[in-house]
C-alpha cells in the first residue's frame, strides 16, 4: 500500500492518509506456478540431514536460551517487541512500556548484556548444527561490540544495529522524532487492551524525555555538544513537533481515528497527558538545545569532541565489523570511486554528455528537464506511481535470482514531514514479524528536487525489493535474537546487492540512464566512505564534504548537505555501505572461481540471504559452508 501525502494536507492527514498501490496484492500473483514450490523457508532444523554428530536436543537447549536472550533484551528495549509482534501471551505487559532512557536503565542494560554474553560465550558448541553455531557466533559478536561502546561516556550505543548517535537529541535523533513515528505507525490500536497499553506509554513519555534531557546535560557539562549547524537544523523541528503536541496533534490522531469505543472514551485523558505533560518535556528540551547552541561550535567531526577519536574508533568498528582503520576506509573509498566513475564515463558519452569531468556532467544530467519530477503535489503523485510501477516489475523477477522466496508485506509512505529537514532522502526496513506490520519505505518528499526518474528506480530496489523489505523478510523468519540484530554493513551492503540484482535482472536493459543511476548511487556510497572518513578523522569541514559530493560524484546539494549533517550525527554508519557491497561480491567472485560450472547464481544469494543479518567474519563462514556444501 502506497501512503501519498502532500503540502496541502494536514498534519494528520499526512501521516494516515492511504492511496492505491501495494495494499493487498501479493508479490506471487505475478508469479509462474512453477515458483509456488519454493514460497515457504524451510526450518533450519530440516534444510538438510542431520548429520551424524548433530544433537536435536543440544539445538533445542541452545534455541531456548537464545530466546531468553532475546526477551531479556526487549525487557529493556519494550518498543521492540512492539515492532518485531512480539510483545503478545506472557511478554504483552511489554505493549504498555517504553524503554528506560536515564543512566541507571543504561547500567541495567549494560549489566544484562554481560551476563548474557557470558552465557553465550560458555555454551557448549558440541552437537549443534551450523545454523545454531551461527546463531550464537552473532550475537556474541554483536553483544561484545555493544558493551564495547557502552563503556564509553556519552552517546547512545546500538545493540547489533545501525545508529552510532554520540548526541541523544539532535537533527535526526531522539524521542522527539521517534515517539510520533512510533505511536501513529507502529503501536496498535485492535483492541481495548491495546487502548489501555497506548495510554500507559503515553504516561512514561515524559519520563522518558527528561532522562534523555538529563543526559544530554551531563554530557554537554564535560564538552559534548553537537556542531551549531545540526542545533540550527534540531531545533526548528522540535519546535514543530511540540507546537504540534501542545495541540495533541499526531500522538493524539490514533485515538481520534480509532473506532474502538474505549479509544474514544481515552481521548480527554489521553489529550491532557500530551499537552499537560508530554508538551512541557519537549519544551525543556528545545530550551537546551537553545542553551548549548550559545556555546556549540562548528567543527563537524568527532575529533573535536572530548574522547573523540576513541568514539571514532569504536564507531568505525560497529558499522564495518571489521578493524580497518580510518585510513584504510578512506582509500578504499577513493579506488572504489575511481572505478565506477570508469564505468560511467563510456555511457555518458553514449547519450551525449562528453565534456568535462564525470561529476561535472552528472551534475548537467541532474539539471536536465526531462528527468525531473513535476514540482509540489503533482510531482509527488508521479513519484509514487514511478515507485509502485518498478516495485511489480522486480516483484516479477525475484524467481530468477532466489530459489527460497518470500512474500513481503509492505507500504510506501512519505517521511513524516516534522521529520523531512533532518532526514535522508528514503529509508526502508521489515515488517514486524508477526506480519502484522509491514515493511515500510519511506520516501522524503520536501521537495520533488530529491529525486530523478533516473535514480529514483535504484532507490526503490536499494529500500524495498530486493533490499531492507525483502532481506528483512528472511531475518524475520530466524530465531527472534536474529531478528532484532542487524548489522549495518550487511543489511546496507546487501541492499546496495539488491541493486546490482536488479541491474543484472535487466532493469536498465531498456534505459541506459538508469543505469548511469544506479553506478552513481554506488559512487555516491564509495563517496560516503572518503566523506566520514574525512570529517572525523581528517579534519574535513562541512563545507568540504559536501563539495566532495557535488564537484566528485555530480550529487544534488540539496540532497548531499542532508546526507553530510547525518554523518556528523551519525560517525561511521555511512561507511558500511559500499564496504559491505564489496565484500558480498568478493565472496560471489571467490564462489563462481572455486565452484566453475557448478555455481548458481540462484543458490549463492540463498546461501546469503538464508545466513541471515551477520558481521562480515560470520557470512565469510556461510558462503564457505555453501562452497564445501556444493562440492561434496
Amino acid at each position: 500500500m502506497t501512503q501519498k501525502t502532500t503540502d496541502t494536507l494536514s498534519r494528520r492527514q499526512a501521516l494516515t492518509r492511504m492511496g492505491k498501490g501495494l495494499g493487498g496484492v501479493s508479490a506471487f500473483a505475478l508469479l509462474p506456478a512453477c515458483a509456488a514450490e519454493t514460497l515457504a523457508l524451510a526450518p533450519a532444523s530440516t534444510a538438510r540431514k542431520a548429520a551424524p554428530n548433530i544433537s536435536p536436543q543440544a539445538i533445542t537447549a541452545a534455541n531456548s536460551m537464545l530466546e531468553k536472550v532475546a526477551y531479556n533484551l526487549l525487557t529493556h528495549q519494550p518498543e521492540r517487541a512492539t515492532s518485531a509482534g512480539v510483545d503478545t501471551g506472557q511478554y504483552a505487559m511489554l505493549r504498555g512500556k517504553l524503554g528506560d532512557q536515564s543512566n541507571a536503565g543504561k547500567a541495567k542494560l549494560t549489566a544484562t548484556l554481560k551476563s548474557d554474553l557470558a552465557a553465550i560465550k560458555g555454551w557448549s558448541r558440541e552437537g549443534l548444527d551450523a545454523e545454531t553455531t551461527t546463531n550464537l557466533d552473532v550475537v556474541e559478536s554483536g553483544y561484545s561490540l555493544a558493551l564495547d561502546g557502552m563503556a564509553l561516556p556519552y552517546g547512545n550505543t546500538p545493540i547489533g544495529n545501525w545508529q552510532t548517535n554520540p548526541y541523544l537529541v539532535i537533527q535526526n535523533c531522539g524521542t522527539y522524532i521517534n515517539m510520533q513515528r512510533f505511536f501513529t505507525a507502529q503501536h496498535p490500536l485492535r483492541t481495548g487492551d491495546d487502548v489501555g497499553y497506548y495510554i500507559e506509554r503515553l504516561q512514561a513519555l515524559p519520563d522518558v524525555l527528561g532522562a534523555e534531557l538529563d543526559r544530554v546535560k551531563q554530557a554537554a557539562a564535560t564538552g559534548v555538544i553537537a556542531p551549531n549547524f545540526l542545533i540550527d537544523k534540531a531545533a526548528p523541528q522540535m519546535k514543530n513537533t511540540l507546537l504540534d503536541t501542545m495541540k495533541g496533534g499526531a500522538l493524539l490522531s490514533p485515538l481520534e481515528g480509532s473506532d474502538l469505543p474505549e479509544a474514544r472514551a481515552a481521548i480527554a485523558e489521553a489529550k491532557e497527558l500530551i499537552t499537560g505533560s508530554i508538551a512541557p518535556a519537549l519544551e525543556a528540551q528545545l530550551a537546551q538545545l537553545y542553551e548549548m547552541r550559545k556555546t556549540a561550535k562548528s567543527d563537524p567531526g568527532m575529533w573535536a569532541q572530548p574522547r573523540g577519536d576513541e568514539y571514532y574508533a569504536w564507531a568505525l568498528r560497529s558499522s564495518t565489523t571489521t578493524r580497518l582503520t580510518p585510513d584504510e576506509v578512506h582509500q578504499q573509498g577513493l579506488e572504489e570511486l575511481a572505478s565506477l566513475h570508469a564505468r560511467m564515463d563510456p555511457i555518458l558519452r553514449e547519450i551525449g554528455y562528453t565534456k568535462g569531468s564525470v561529476g561535472e556532467r552528472m551534475q548537467g544530467l541532474s539539471n536536465d528537464p526531462r528527468y525531473k519530477f513535476s514540482p509540489g503535489d503533482k510531482g509527488r503523485e508521479e513519484i509514487f506511481a514511478f515507485i509502485d510501477e518498478r516495485i511489480e516489475w522486480i516483484k516479477a523477477q525475484m524467481p530468477r535470482a532466489f530459489n527460497t522466496l518470500v512474500d513481503p508485506n509492505m507500504e510506501v509512505r512519505r517521511i513524516p514531514i516534522n521529520e523531512e529537514a533532518g532526514a535522508p532522502g528514503a529509508y526502508g526496513g521489515a515488517g514486524s514479524k508477526d506480519g502484522t506490520i509491514p515493511g515500510r519505505f519511506w520516501i522524503n518528499l520536501r521537495t520533488t528536487e530529491l529525486h530523478r526518474k533516473y535514480d529514483l528506480a535504484d532507490l526503490t530496489f536499494h529500500e524495498s525489493i530486493p533490499g531492507h523489505v525483502w532481506e528483512g523478510e528472511y531475518s524475520n523468519r530466524l530465531p527472534l535474537i536474529r531478528s532484532l540484530l542487524a548489522f549495518n554493513p550487511f543489511s546496507e551492503g546487501w541492499a546496495l546487492y539488491g541493486e546490482q540484482l536488479a541491474d543484472e535482472l535487466g532493469a536498465y536493459d531498456d534505459f541506459k540512464v538508469g543505469r548511469l543511476g544506479y553506478l552513481q548511487s554506488l559512487a555516491f556510497r564509495a563517496c560516503r566512505m572518503v566523506v566520514d572518513t574525512g570529517l572525523h578523522s581528517k579534519r574535513w569541514s562541512r563545507e568540504q564534504a559536501v563539495n566532495f559530493f557535488v564537484e566528485r560524484n555530480g550529487s544534488k546539494r540539496e540532497e548531499v548537505e542532508s546526507e553530510v549533517d547525518r554523518y556528523c550525527s551519525w560517525p561511521g554508519q555511512a561507511t558500511g555501505y559500499k564496504l559491505g557491497h564489496s565484500r558480498i561480491t568478493e565472496l560471489r567472485s571467490k564462489a563462481e572461481a572455486q565452484l566453475g560450472t557448478a555455481y548458481d547464481m540462484k543458490a549463492f544469494n540463498d546461501a546469503v540471504i538464508l545466513g541471515g543479518n551477520a558481521p562480515m567474519d560470520v557470512l565469510a563462514k556461510n558462503v564457505e559452508r555453501y562452497i564445501n556444501g556444493v562440492r561434496s
